[in-house]
């Protein structure tokens, strides 16, 4: 392949024609980006002063387009910029209105952007609203979670939630239907000490909904737990037609785990066992099972002995 050798005189002129050719295109560049144009730029809506007696749901998406009038520098650099992204929209006019005109905004919207950075327009220009009957209503928090503890440790007393309650607002028909709020799920591991931590109620998932407080605070006390034995008597219940009945034994004997704390406290009080005569009346039963109806919710059964009694009925 022939290689041109150009002399002196020629690389230099070369050298030029190149140099100029950049500078021109670098002037037809700062030309064009000095210009003014109007672009489209996907804006995030926020909204403001909500009505306080209405629920309201957006009947559109939460951006809209946004036609901004600057130069091409600004055209440029606006992809980089997320404040000149969103927009606050007032909605007090929605006390009266299902509908809100974003143009009759526009100078309290421009005065908080640059001043090359103005919208001229939106795209839609009307943002439009479903409107429903408010309700607030307190219900009480249920909280999520699964612990696991160090061998022989455990939630020793009942588990303490702060505030017990948030208050949702919202539609009605939505309102009516809620029971409890659920948290967030709250896992811990290997646990060997007593839990104070804030964990985030779940958030809600429409639009026209709030809920107060964002979060509570949790007490869980934790504890280690040993065994302990009582001997409890069995109380015969549903005896209608008051048998003379004789259950053998009359006594069982409970084992269950109590915390260290409340070990010398929990006593026979605390429980009560029973044996249910219509289970033999209506189904036949040659045992009667026993079956604790009261038994504190700190301690965890291990075993009753025996499971089921045998019994006499006299006529």
């Amino acid at each position: 392949m022939a290689i041109i050798k150009l002399s002196k005189s020629e690389r230099r002129r070369l050298s030029v024609f190149f140099t100029c050719l950049v500078l021109a295109f670098l002037a037809w560049v700062l030309t064009m980006l000095s210009n003014r144009y109007e672009y489209a730029i996907k804006t995030l809506v926020s909204f403001t002063n909500p009505p306080l007696k209405r629920s309201f749901r957006s009947l559109q998406s939460d951006t809209v387009d946004a036609i901004v009038q600057g130069n091409g520098w600004n055209l440029l650099f606006s992809k980089m910029n997320m404040d000149d992204k969103k927009i606050v929209v007032d909605l007090k006019s929605l006390d009266n209105k299902n509908y809100v005109l974003l143009n009759s905004q526009l100078k309290a919207i421009n005065a908080k952007r640059r001043l090359n950075q103005q919208i001229v327009s939106f795209n839609p220009d009307t943002l439009y609203f479903d409107f429903s009957s408010r309700a607030v209503k307190r219900v009480p928090v249920q909280l999520q979670y699964h612990i696991t503890f160090k061998q022989q440790q455990g939630i020793a007393d009942n588990i303490v939630i702060k505030p017990d309650y948030v208050t949702v607002s919202g539609p009605a028909e939505v309102i009516n239907k809620i029971t409890a709020w659920k948290t967030d799920s709250l896992t811990l591991n290997d646990v060997e000490d007593s839990v104070n931590v804030n964990v985030r109620l779940q958030g809600v998932k429409e639009s026209n909904m709030s809920i107060y407080p964002k979060s509570v605070g949790v007490e869980i006390p934790v504890d280690e737990f040993t065994e302990k034995t009582l001997e409890l008597p069995v109380k015969l219940i549903n005896n209608k037609s008051y048998y003379n009945v004789k259950i053998f034994p009359q006594k069982v004997k409970i084992i269950f785990t109590v915390s260290l704390n409340k070990y010398a406290a929990t006593n026979e009080r605390f429980f009560e066992a029973v044996a249910d005569l219509d289970l033999w009346k209506d189904h036949g039963y040659k045992q009667l099972p026993v079956k604790l109806i009261r038994f504190p919710p700190f301690c965890k059964l291990v075993s009753i002995q025996p499971q089921n009694l045998d019994f006499i009925i006299k006529e």
